[in-house]
């Protein structure tokens, strides 16, 4: 199989995919920024730099970095034509553009039957700071785009939601405003690929933020079937069969589905269950490049 994986040249991700790759497999790394596309003559071309994306069996998109909104339309625009040809692309457009978007993503979830922390989407101080009282003046604030805790604020006191909202409302962000769920220190990250789910505890003794790029810390987690439904109902109601999916169990003994990253890490996973997760990836890839008769 040929592997083409959209990342960063120094990325670890890229570095443990071709590990597992071995001499098995060809991954070639490609870079959303160099994401080009021919039209005309009766064809269509889509390549990155110098190679031909119509060419390798599973093309796997491995990080989304900041870009502007045309930009990151093109690039989905691109990849979506590169699916239309055939090439599997892992996770699909779709998905990433529904997981990036938080508003979007707990719609889906609300839309699945999963339980979401009460939460609203504003674009004014005015109705942020009514929303804040109705979620009962404890509330997350968080980017509509953005991953791994970053942004993240929690407001509790009235004066301080003023502060911020205002701040997030001159900069013409979207106010996305969650309620604080009571928790007991940890969440749960499952990680779904393809028909396999596996399952950690993130916890954080020193900060209500439970990613482990916020300082929290990876445990081994057996988890339960209301969990495993959950995780993967998430990623399907995303579209993303590449999936980790942020659950919640709150202190009123009800599970909240938080998020789902369509382009998952897997570096807790992998050490704190001694799994190799990138070969599981790549395994997938290969069963997805062998439906399509790639390979």
């Amino acid at each position: 199989m040929h592997l083409a994986v959209i990342a960063s040249a120094d990325s670890w991700y890229l570095r443990d995919l071709r590990r597992a790759a071995g001499d098995r497999h060809e991954v070639t790394a490609v870079s959303f920024a160099r994401l080009l596309s021919q039209l005309g003559h009766g064809r269509l071309g889509i390549a990155a730099g110098e190679t031909d994306l119509r060419r390798p069996d599973c093309l796997l998109v491995r990080n989304m970095p900041p870009a502007s909104l045309e930009q990151v339309v093109f690039r989905m625009d691109v990849l979506g034509r590169l699916e239309a040809t055939g090439v599997p692309v892992v996770n699909p457009p779709r998905a990433l553009e529904a997981a990036v978007d938080k508003y979007l993503a707990s719609a889906k979830l609300l839309d699945a039957g999963l339980v979401v922390p009460p939460t609203v989407v504003c674009q004014s101080l005015e109705d942020a700071m009514v929303a804040f009282a109705a979620l009962g003046g404890d509330v997350v604030a968080k980017p509509l785009f953005g991953s791994e805790g970053r942004g993240m604020i929690r407001v509790a006191d009235e004066a301080i939601a003023l502060r911020v909202f205002k701040a997030i409302a001159q900069l013409q962000a979207v106010l996305y405003l969650q309620q604080f769920i009571p928790h007991e220190g940890f969440d749960c990250r499952l990680l779904v690929i393809g028909d396999r789910v596996l399952s950690i505890r993130r916890r954080n003794d020193h900060d209500w933020r439970t990613n482990l790029a916020q300082g929290g810390v990876a445990e081994p987690l057996k988890p339960t079937d209301e969990m495993v439904a959950a995780a993967r109902t998430a990623a399907e109601a995303i579209g993303a069969p590449i999936a980790g999916v942020d659950l919640l169990p709150g202190r009123d003994g009800r599970l909240y589905a938080i998020e789902v990253n369509a382009v998952p890490g897997w570096k807790g996973v992998a050490s704190a269950l001694k799994v190799d997760v990138a070969s599981l990836v790549v395994q997938y890839c290969e069963r997805r490049a062998m439906e399509n008769g790639l390979t």
